[in-house]
C-alpha cells in the first residue's frame, strides 16, 4: 500500500516511499517453519500415547499461533511508510491505531546509517535521524538500503534549501540567501560528498567574485 497522496501538502511531492525490508518478517516466518517441522514430525511418529496426542495438539496450536503472527506481521508492513517528500520525512505505522513521526526538511541535523555485515548483504540497516524538533532523534529500523535513503535525503534537504533561498530572493529578504548561508551550505554538501572540492571551490570563486 502506497501513501495517500491526500496527506500531502499542496505543491509537496513524493521523492521516495519505503515499506520496511523483507527482513522485518524473520521472526515469524522462522517460528512458522519450525512449527510446520515440528508438526510434521508429531505426525510422522507413534501417535497412540498420550504423550504423542498432546505433541500433535501443541504443534497444532503453534501452528495456528504463529500464522496469525505472519499475518498480522504483513498487515502491518503493508501500512508501514518510510516517505521522503519534497519537504519532509514521514513515518507511518500501525492497522487500527496508528502512529507517525513528521519532520520538517528544514529542521533535519543529521542523517547517520548504521548496518552490520549481515544487514549489508541483506541490504538492510537502520537510520538516525536529529532533527531540532522535541524528539531530537528518530530511529528507524529495517530501511531498504539505507546509504542510498541518507543519500536522498540529502539531496532533498538542498533542493529545498535552495527553494527557500529562491523564495527569499523574490521576496527581498535577507540573510537565507546571504552569501555567508550559501558557503555554509556548500560546505555542508562537500563533507556529505555531495559536491567534489572542484566543483565547490568553482561555486566559491562564483559566490565570492
Amino acid at each position: 500500500m502506497t501513501f495517500s497522496q491526500k496527506n500531502l501538502n499542496p505543491n509537496e511531492t513524493i521523492a521516495l516511499d519505503l515499506h520496511p525490508h523483507w527482513w522485518y518478517f524473520s521472526g515469524p516466518v522462522m517460528a512458522l517453519v519450525v512449527s510446520i517441522i515440528g508438526g510434521i514430525w508429531a505426525l510422522t511418529t507413534d501417535g497412540g500415547s498420550n504423550v504423542g496426542k498432546a505433541m500433535r495438539v501443541v504443534f497444532l496450536a503453534a501452528l495456528v499461533l504463529t500464522a496469525i503472527w505472519v499475518v498480522a506481521r504483513y498487515l502491518k508492513w503493508m501500512t508501514t511508510n518510510f516517505v521522503i517528500t519534497s519537504h519532509r520525512l514521514i513515518f507511518r505505522t500501525g492497522v487500527l491505531a496508528k502512529k507517525g513521526i513528521e519532520i520538517p526538511l528544514e529542521r533535519v541535523n543529521n542523517v547517520n546509517f548504521n548496518q552490520s555485515v549481515f544487514e549489508r548483504v541483506l541490504g538492510a540497516g537502520d537510520l538516525l535521524i536529529e532533527s531540532g524538533g522535541e524528539d531530537g532523534q528518530s530511529r528507524f529500523s529495517d530501511i531498504k538500503h539505507p546509504d542510498q535513503v541518507q543519500r536522498m535525503i540529502h539531496s532533498q534537504m538542498e533542493i529545498a534549501a535552495e527553494r527557500r533561498g529562491g523564495y527569499s530572493r523574490s521576496a527581498g529578504t535577507a540573510g537565507t540567501a546571504s552569501v555567508a548561508d550559501e558557503l555554509e551550505r556548500l560546505e555542508g554538501m562537500l563533507q556529505r560528498g555531495t559536491l567534489s572540492q572542484e566543483e565547490f571551490d568553482s561555486q566559491k570563486r562564483k559566490l565570492l567574485g
